[in-house]
């Protein structure tokens, strides 16, 4: 009966991620190679660690250069949020968070990160490379059922990714499946080198049309709206755990805004921006499966592999293997609880390379998976 379970769980888990490879956004050759401008640029920002930031006026984002975004009015916080969410400041309980890099970005601009080495702004398509022989494997939990949000504390790592176009990422998403392909919105910790140009985990945030099969990441194609000056999509994590030593922490959240249904991306507690419900046919009004753990993919990570998490197996459990705690879904009212254990599956796509287990509750860390 077991094993009978685990080949059902391993099938669904390899439908999840072939159907996520088959709905792939093929950019069109010429957007492939356009060099993105941005003008109503406010402030160029040096971080310490090299990176390069433009502070750009928040109606002059690219974001809003979406034709159903023409006249957006942006909404600068959400008016609607979790009772234990702030998002002026970061928690008090900061020993064990990784903080992602502040960038001092004047009030009423946000901060776009440029690609490593280039004067222009990052635009390659993570979640679309143009490459028909692109492959994903994912590893975690999901939970399947009606929900308004997700939110959980993710291990931080810096898994190693050989491919120069590979990806490996520990992050949630949430997906609407009534369409043909699946809505979804994702947000997490992502070693991307041909997003950023270097093999840091950075903070991401990615999305899919299922209905016009269109998608991508961070700014890369309009849609997704910043509104926090000091912390957005490519900002690095630091520090990251340590083998056998320090664990770290991130506490992402993804919620659904019950008035004006947007779809909001919070750090740590601290809301950063959204997706606005209209973007989408179907998971504007809710999702129907969210997803918590670690995903591979790229034109070479069948052959490279890409490490997951810390890479090491779910087996060497805490200190050794990546988890995620604290695993949330939230109702229509905006309010998060530890989800019906009874209606959440763990598994991985490619057992042979990675893994899943450790699936516990408890007082002190909620649902846990390593």
């Amino acid at each position: 009966g077991t094993q009978a379970i685990s080949v059902t769980l391993l099938m669904s888990f390899l439908v999840l991620a072939t159907r996520g490879k088959d709905v792939r956004y093929r950019r069109q050759e010429e957007d492939n190679t356009q060099i993105l401008t941005y003008q109503g640029v406010n402030k160029t920002i040096q971080m310490e660690d090299g990176d390069v930031y433009d502070c750009i006026d928040v109606y002059k984002q690219p974001g809003l250069n979406h034709p159903l975004l023409k006249d957006h009015k942006i909404q600068m916080k959400p008016s609607s949020i979790p009772v234990w969410m702030d998002t002026e400041t970061f928690p008090s309980d900061s020993f064990s968070q990784a903080e992602p890099s502040i960038i001092e970005c004047p009030t009423g601009t946000v901060p776009i990160l440029r690609s490593n080495g280039s004067s222009t702004i990052a635009t390659h398509n993570i979640d679309g490379l143009k490459n028909d022989m692109q492959w994903e494997v994912r590893a975690g939990l999901r939970y399947m059922g009606d929900l308004y949000g997700a939110c959980a504390s993710l291990n931080v790592w810096e898994p190693k990714v050989k491919g120069s176009q590979d990806s490996s990422a520990i992050w949630i998403s949430i997906e609407n499946r009534r369409g043909q392909q699946p809505d979804r919105v994702s947000a997490g910790l992502r070693v991307a080198p041909a997003l950023s140009g270097d093999a840091f985990v950075r903070l991401h945030v990615a999305w899919f049309d299922g209905y016009s099969k269109k998608g991508c990441i961070d700014h890369n194609c309009p849609g997704y709206v910043q509104v926090h000056p000091h912390i957005g999509p490519g900002s690095r994590i630091q520090p990251s755990s340590v083998y056998g030593g320090d664990q770290r922490v991130a506490d992402i959240q993804i919620f659904k805004e019950p008035k004006s249904n947007y779809w909001w991306v919070s750090y740590n507690n601290i809301a950063i921006g959204y997706w606005p419900g209209g973007l989408f046919e179907f998971i504007r009004y809710r999702g129907d499966l969210a997803f918590w753990g670690g995903q591979v993919e790229g034109p070479t990570a069948s052959s490279k592999s890409p490490q997951m998490g810390s890479g090491h197996f779910a087996s060497e459990g805490f200190g050794k293997a990546a988890f995620i705690r604290k695993i949330e879904i939230a109702d229509d009212t905006v309010k998060f609880a530890t989800p019906n254990r009874y209606m959440v599956e763990h598994g991985s796509s490619d057992q042979s390379k990675y893994t899943t287990g450790g699936f516990d509750i408890s007082k002190d860390f909620g649902m846990t998976i390593y």
